[in-house]
């Protein structure tokens, strides 16, 4: 997912590796989302356990991005070699950015606004942080975390787009505001706490769930679905680290989705008088 882009094409000769390679990748356009992972880190195994099974030819994809590869590799094999290196790479840098320096480094780019502001009015040019949906390459691309609405966002530019969340993982922004927590932006008005469970929210669960298997039918007659069936089905980020979800945001988003159903009740109830 991370080939060289055609654009790019400008900009791949061999004499693009005279500093490092390193350098070549991260001055190259559409990579301006990493940063720089130090050469410790990579030269140390223990780090890159697991990685010679996500990548062909691991040993010399890590020859080339440490600038230790022979210079009688044939350029042929050179040019599929960059393409694994670029995944080998990317890989590492989802380990590097979850470290303590790696977090440091990823902060002076949150700072320095890289990643773009949340598009929402209301979140105030918010400052983006990147995110993976998954850890496994290949499956999504790149997003971006916004930490006051606590959305998602895909990147504007294409370039960005095409890049692998899995180079940044499915915890890093949640993880920087843990390190950081006076970066945790403050949230518009009071936050009410979850409401006690009643007795009809079982009945609002299987209306829901009616209303789902409703619209499922009306599409698949070819029928418009209803307003309310279309709030249900859109999906939410739920943040997590390391798989397990925040409990401060878990508590916010059970409120969050209680305010959907009343709000989806409201709308079934003005569809039925229409």
């Amino acid at each position: 997912m991370l080939g060289r882009a055609v654009d790019d094409a400008s900009t791949g000769s061999d004499s693009d590796y005279s500093n490092s390679w390193i350098s070549w990748f991260l001055s190259s356009k559409g990579n301006e989302y990493f940063c720089e992972v130090e050469e410790d880190y990579i030269l140390d195994r223990f780090n890159l356990t697991g990685l010679n099974n996500e990548v062909s030819n691991y040993a010399q994809a890590l020859d080339l991005i440490t600038d230790n590869l022979d210079d009688d590799i044939q350029d042929e094999l050179r040019g599929a070699l960059d393409v694994q290196a670029r995944l080998l790479y990317g890989l590492i840098h989802a380990r590097w950015i979850v470290t303590a320096r790696g977090l440091a480094k990823m902060l002076e780019k949150f700072k320095r606004v890289d990643f773009g502001r949340c598009p929402r009015v209301l979140c105030q040019s918010q400052p983006l942080l990147p995110v993976g949906l998954s850890d496994i390459p290949y499956e999504k691309s790149v997003k971006l975390y916004c930490g006051r609405c606590e959305d998602v966002y895909s990147p504007k530019s294409s370039r960005h787009g095409s890049i692998d969340g899995a180079y940044f993982g499915t915890s890093f922004p949640h993880l920087l505001f843990m390190v950081y927590p006076y970066l945790i932006p403050p949230k518009v008005g009071t936050v009410e706490p979850p409401p006690a469970p009643r007795a009809n929210e079982a009945d609002a669960s299987r209306r829901n769930k009616r209303i789902r298997e409703d619209s499922e039918a009306l599409e698949t007659v070819g029928e418009p679905a209803s307003t309310a069936s279309v709030a249900l089905k859109a999906d939410r980020y739920r943040p997590r680290i390391y798989g397990f979800q925040l409990h401060e945001i878990a508590k916010l988003q059970r409120w969050q989705e209680a305010v959907r159903d009343r709000q989806v009740g409201r709308l079934e109830v003005l569809e039925d008088l229409s």
